[in-house]
Order: C-alpha cells, then sequence, then structure tokens
C-alpha cells in the first residue's frame, strides 16, 4: 500500500475519507488501517462526490464496517447528532467554533444565518451568556436534527430553529433584531451581506462572514477577501468601524477558507433589499 498520507476526516464514530484518485485499488486496506489507528471508528465512507447543491450535501459510498451515514458527533462539551449524507458539516470548524461562541456579550441577540445541524448555534449558546440564538437553515433534513441537538444540549430556552431561506426569514420576522450575525457558508455569504446587515440594530453590530478565496502565491488570500466584502458593502452605508480576519483552513492548493470579522454602524434605517432609505451615493 502507499505509504503517502491519505486525508480523512474523523466525525462521531464515521471516518470519511477525502476523494483521492488512487483509492481504488486498496480501498478495504486503507479502511482497515484507519479502524486500527482509530478504536473509537466503526464506519468507514468514502466522499464520492464534492459537497454541492442548495443544501450543501455530498454522495459518500460505504466501504467498512457498520453500513449507516447518522452518528454522534462530540464537540466543546456539546453533542451533534447528524446524518452526513443529508446535512453538512464539518469537524475542522472546532477552532472556529469555539472562537466565535468566546467573542458573544452577555445578552447579545445572534442570528446564525446559515446553521446546518446547529453546531455554531449550540456551542455559543451552552459556552456564551447569549439572551438569543436564531437558528436558520434552508434544508429541512437539517432542521430536524438542529431542533434534535438543541434538546440534546438542554439548550431549547435560548436557541430558535428555523427553516427557511435565511434572507426570507430576516426580512420577514428578524430585521434590526440581533447585535451579532454569522454567515457559516463560504460559497453563498457575500452575496446575502444586505440581509445580514438589514438584520442587525441600528448602531453597531457585529458580522462574521466567511469566504473560499482562490489566491497565488503573490496575492494575499485575506485581502482578496475584504475586497469582495468592500465591493458589496459599497452598496450599502454602513461604516466598518473594526475587521480581523484569518484564513480558516487551506481546503486545495492556492485555495482558502477566510472569515471576516465586522464591526460595523448601520444607519437606522434600511430598505427591504437591505439598501439605506436615502439617496444613492454619487458614485452608484
Amino acid at each position: 500500500m502507499s505509504t503517502a498520507p491519505i486525508a480523512y476526516d474523523i466525525i462521531g464514530d464515521i471516518a470519511i475519507i477525502k476523494p483521492i484518485l488512487r483509492f481504488q485499488a486498496n480501498a478495504t486496506e486503507i479502511a482497515g488501517k484507519i479502524v486500527a489507528d482509530n478504536k473509537h471508528v466503526r464506519t468507514v465512507l468514502r466522499q464520492a462526490t464534492p459537497v454541492s447543491g442548495e443544501y450543501r450535501t455530498r454522495s459518500l459510498e460505504w466501504i467498512l464496517g457498520e453500513k449507516k451515514t447518522e452518528t454522534v458527533h462530540r464537540e466543546h462539551g456539546c453533542q451533534f447528532k447528524v446524518d452526513l449524507a443529508k446535512v453538512y458539516f464539518s469537524p475542522r470548524l472546532l477552532y472556529e467554533r469555539m472562537r466565535v461562541a468566546r467573542k458573544v456579550a452577555p445578552n447579545e441577540t445572534v442570528i446564525n444565518m446559515f446553521a446546518g445541524a446547529g453546531c455554531f448555534s449550540i456551542i455559543i449558546a451552552k459556552h456564551s451568556q447569549a439572551s438569543k440564538v436564531f437558528s436558520i437553515d434552508i434544508n429541512p433534513e437539517a432542521i430536524r436534527y438542529m431542533f434534535e441537538n438543541v434538546y440534546l444540549n438542554k439548550v431549547a430556552g435560548r436557541v430558535s430553529t428555523i427553516l427557511g431561506d435565511s434572507k426570507a426569514i430576516i426580512e420577514l420576522h428578524l430585521r434590526a433584531r440581533a447585535d451579532r450575525v454569522l454567515m457559516p457558508l463560504p460559497t453563498r455569504a457575500i452575496t446575502y451581506l444586505g440581509a445580514a446587515i438589514a438584520a442587525l440594530k441600528p448602531k453597531l453590530g457585529n458580522i462574521h462572514i466567511y469566504d473560499f478565496v482562490h489566491a497565488k502565491k503573490t496575492e494575499n488570500p485575506l485581502q482578496k477577501t475584504l475586497d469582495k466584502i468592500a465591493s458589496k458593502l459599497s452598496q450599502f452605508e454602513p461604516s466598518v468601524i473594526r475587521k480581523d480576519t484569518r484564513i480558516v483552513r487551506t481546503i486545495g492548493p492556492n485555495w482558502y477558507q477566510t472569515v471576516a470579522d465586522l464591526t460595523l454602524e448601520k444607519p437606522l434605517r434600511m430598505s427591504p433589499e437591505g439598501a439605506v432609505e436615502q439617496s444613492p451615493k454619487s458614485n452608484h
């Protein structure tokens, strides 16, 4: 068997091997080594397709062990039940979830626009003194597991699960409600920035916006993310009081997942589309 490292994630008692060209010839042998090295793993799956689609799901192929895709993952003292074939879940955001939770001040209202099975939302509820977390996702299966996880972790009084498109939910029910907005959907977050701004209370608010960015060796991926955000922000009227950026992880050759933590001063009135209700800027 090749001695080159095999990339895989462990979620609960399931290991998922990342797509690799040389995998098929010795799939069982590789899976057996993963189980031998990780005694709690009971199932090994292979990711057959990239994460894609509105629900951010992927095709998984069984290789070894129990034939299942549902598991319970433990992280930061919380438990998350999830079906990995039906709901997006990444254990590689473990540090990021706690990092954000530690920024939440007492009595904040938080809106998570792309909540999945509820990991960010529940960790915030368990490890901060947030008064309310509105946890939104468009995937009905994600909402089903999120609802179960909210009760599993005993945060039902503080986390509200909401099914639907976050832009529409904010427009109908959550305008000017949030002190902090999470946007952990790198493929689409920047396009939803107007809704995130509309969700913030007047004056100061915080947004955590995630992005995928391609950057050559001569380019700064964090600056490229900030440039994309600045272009979108130019359509609105918030003032950026503070901005912090970090690379969350490398996802491929010259590809990065980044996050920008923005503190914004928001105008008092916003239109339904998220634009300010005043004359447009002269350069638009």
